[in-house]
């Protein structure tokens, strides 16, 4: 059960003795095996501080992967499920650029931080005192206001949302009307206003009430969100974007107005995965055309080429055939192979569940694909995924 904080606590948190506090408790180990005695001591030493102080240790050390500095932020537990990592947060400011910007759900800052770095004024709001007291704490350049997203209080700006997602349980919420605040509301409330949303990527963005851009973004192989874009802040044309970031090389991106001219054709050399951005986005045929690749399939979205794109994770075909359990098996101890990765797309196969039977045993390591071409179940044996040369 997570700790639920006060505005006293984000007072002393932000006091030399919280400082003091946090200091102290972040240098216990909190690991699973000392997690009791740890939070013992900490109640020895700090009495009914502990909670929050606890707490927010355990927080900063989840938040690592999500903001810059991590030790200087406070989070409540919920506000850092939901937030941006700071990658994707710099890359949607980048569209505010030289704007003034109103955050309507500001919650604890972490995209207000990206914000406040490339606007011209920035405002924060939201209507949670807490999240607001911490905000104040995370990003000190900007002005909050407590307000509700739904009524306006500024005029002139260019406007960013992050609904609330979850419910009290921390259920996921799948619907946009189901969100809080609804993207309806959102879109009723900021009319003629050009208005940014975040939302998941995992929505029907079909079925979305929403004409202007929706762009996905991954960040190291993982799609972390969708955003819709309206107004100015949308590209004029593009319906539909995937943007890639990974570490240490150019981000990319592909929309729906590049060409997408893909044959289909049969295996090649290579079989390539797009990124989960690019799949989500429906551009897996501009994402081909792009780079040379072809589809095995017009509804299934494993690419196959002579030459996969430079500096991502390939499979080299080795052979394929169509696909039973007992012909796979029977090609996985021929080739002596005792270590396994199982991909499927597009046939119910549950890879936990085959690999047991597949009875694996040798020294050779490969990936299997699993997936249907037309009404074939399909078994591609290749070696062991690469990642291709290349930026």
């Amino acid at each position: 059960m997570t700790y639920g904080f006060t505005t006293a606590d984000v007072t002393f948190l932000r006091s030399p003795e919280g400082r003091a506090a946090l200091a102290e408790v972040d240098r216990l180990a909190l690991t699973s095996a000392s997690h009791l005695a740890d939070v013992a001591a900490a109640r020895r030493s700090l009495g009914e501080r502990a909670g929050p102080v606890l707490e927010t240790v355990l927080l900063r050390r989840r938040a690592a992967s999500k903001v810059d500095e991590p030790d200087r932020w406070l989070f409540t537990d919920t506000a850092l499920q939901q937030a941006t990592a700071a990658p994707v947060a710099r890359l949607r400011a980048r569209r505010f650029a030289g704007r003034d910007v109103h955050d309507v759900t500001c919650s604890v800052g972490v995209d207000l931080a990206a914000l406040v770095e490339v606007a011209a004024r920035c405002v924060g709001s939201d209507l949670d005192p807490v999240r607001l007291a911490m905000a104040r704490h995370n990003v000190p350049g900007a002005t909050l206001a407590r307000a509700d997203a739904l009524h306006p209080v500024t005029r002139g700006t260019a406007v960013f949302a992050d609904p609330a997602r979850r419910d009290a349980a921390g259920r996921r919420r799948w619907h946009a009307s189901d969100f809080v605040p609804p993207l309806d509301g959102l879109a009723a409330a900021w009319p003629g206003v050009d208005l940014a949303v975040k939302c998941a990527p995992g929505a029907d963005f079909d079925a979305l009430p929403w004409t202007g851009e929706v762009e996905l973004v991954s960040l190291d192989g993982q799609v972390r969100e969708a955003c819709l874009w309206t107004g100015s802040l949308a590209t004029a044309g593009v319906r539909r974007r995937a943007t890639v970031l990974r570490p240490n090389a150019p981000e990319w991106t592909v929309t729906d107005a590049d060409p997408d001219d893909c044959p289909v054709v049969e295996p090649c050399e290579w079989l390539v995965d797009p990124d989960g951005a690019v799949v989500r986005a429906g551009l897996v045929r501009h994402y081909a055309a792009r780079h040379g690749l072809a589809q095995l399939d017009e509804r299934i979205a494993y690419l196959t080429g002579d030459t996969p794109p430079p500096g991502i994770r390939a499979f080299r075909v080795l052979e394929f055939g169509h696909y039973s359990e007992k012909e796979l098996r029977a090609t996985l101890r021929r080739r002596e192979v005792g270590r396994l990765e199982i991909l499927v797309r597009g046939l119910d196969v549950d890879p936990n569940t085959l690999r047991p039977r597949l009875k694996l045993r040798g020294p050779h390591a490969a990936t299997a694909v699993l997936t249907r071409i037309g009404r074939t179940p399909t078994a591609f044996v290749c070696a062991a995924a690469e990642v291709t040369a290349g930026a």
